[in-house]
């Protein structure tokens, strides 16, 4: 059975349901990430197993085997790096990204010019992140303990609208997306590139989405990170309107659906909802809801 060596130092996060875990270590003088993900065993959800889904258990080992995102405009993976197979999972083995201390604005234009990079045609690019991030949450009922805060009308409307605001963005031109666009993703720099590193949620959505998902952790207001994303994006692939909108509904349906984990998870304890709101685990959410509330009337007018 596959074990880290005892030397090697734990990272924190690292990842969807199928990480076991990521460390640091130097091998041969290399500073290194290991990344250990499981196969999918019998019990486990289907979409572990589903290649177009964002949860694929193994994309990150196939964007680094095929070398897919090396030389991409823009965000690019970083160059040196293994992938070892077994029958419980893979390994794998990337040189170290150091934290270039990139601004939101140098990632937004980033992000607009790997929007009109070209991505090799494969069966596990990720499709529909969005949209299927929404059946997880419907298929644990929606939006159930938003509906118990002051929230609770904006968020039925919007819910009640999903299929056609989906429909909108499902129209937008079709571009490459990281699908994890935050700033602890975006870390390194190389000339004009950003070195992102987990790309295991790669593949393609509507024009702006990882503009939208990026912006609700960036210091940055929306507005002028889609115009740093719209210097970057090649001319004519979409419009200022057709960004902000890609981005919009990222971010808001992202942020609703995180203060609904939230404050769901808190609900399950002893004492009134209302009580709950400071926790630290539920008020780092609630602010970031609070920071969308202009583009959440934008959507609710639309």
């Amino acid at each position: 059975m596959w074990q880290p060596d005892p030397g090697w130092h734990a990272l924190p996060g690292g990842g969807g349901a199928s990480t076991v875990g990521v460390w640091r270590t130097v091998l041969d003088g290399q500073p290194v990430v290991v990344k250990r993900i499981a196969a999918p065993v019998p019990g486990d959800p289907a979409e572990l197993s589903n290649a177009r889904h964002f949860a694929y258990w193994r994309r990150a080992a196939d964007v680094l085997a095929v070398g897919t995102a090396v030389e991409t405009p823009g965000l690019r993976s970083p160059l040196l790096g293994a992938v070892e197979e077994d029958e419980d999972g893979i390994t794998i083995t990337q040189e170290w990204v150091e934290d270039a201390a990139n601004s939101g604005l140098f990632c937004a234009h980033a992000l607009g010019r790997f929007a009109g990079a070209h991505l090799a045609a494969a069966p596990w690019l990720a499709r529909n992140q969005l949209r299927d991030r929404l059946a997880r949450v419907e298929r644990h009922g929606g939006w159930q303990t938003l509906a118990r805060t002051t929230v609770a009308d904006v968020a039925d409307h919007l819910w009640t609208r999903r299929e056609e605001i989906l429909a909108a963005v499902d129209a937008l031109v079709q571009v490459p997306q990281h699908g994890d666009a935050v700033p602890a993703n975006l870390l390194g720099r190389s000339g004009d590139d950003v070195v992102a590193i987990d790309w295991a949620t790669l593949g393609t959505g509507p024009v702006g989405a990882d503009l939208g998902y990026f912006a609700l952790s960036a210091r940055e207001e929306l507005e002028p990170l889609v115009d740093a994303y719209l210097l970057g994006l090649p001319d004519g692939l979409a419009t200022r309107d057709e960004v902000t909108l890609g981005a919009r509904v990222t971010a808001v349906y992202t942020v609703l659906n995180r203060a609904e984990w939230a404050l769901a998870r808190a609900a399950r304890g002893d004492g009134a909802l209302a009580g709950k709101f400071r926790h630290p685990a539920v008020a780092p959410h609630l602010r970031a809801l609070q920071r969308q509330f202009t583009h959440i009337e934008a959507l609710v007018k639309g």
